[in-house]
């Protein structure tokens, strides 16, 4: 199985507080998931329609390992935490196998 990644892109932060709340507990619900980051951070540099938002970028053993991370418990907790204090754009995709 070639794996998958998800990534994530905050496009606005509404609430620092309630985005801090998410991190504390999205990290460990992803880590229990067999998530691994990455990368995250401000982006460096962005081309066309991007820009520099904060993207985190998570490898997982399969598109189904990732989907079932996000639909956990533990990271439905997260998200219950994180409510409307950030917009974000959340993909997961397929890697290519080498």
């Amino acid at each position: 199985m070639p794996g998958a990644y998800w990534i994530n892109v905050v496009r606005e932060v509404r609430d620092p507080e309630r985005l801090a709340a998410y991190v504390a507990l999205a990290g460990p619900a992803i880590d229990a998931a067999g998530g691994r980051f990455v990368a995250r951070g401000t982006a460096a540099a962005a081309f066309e329609a991007g820009s520099l938002e904060r993207t985190a970028v998570i490898a997982f053993d399969s598109v189904e390992a990732a989907v079932a991370a996000y639909e956990s418990a533990a990271y439905r907790e997260a998200l219950a935490a994180l409510g409307d204090g950030a917009v974000r754009d959340i993909r997961i995709v397929p890697a290519v196998a080498t």
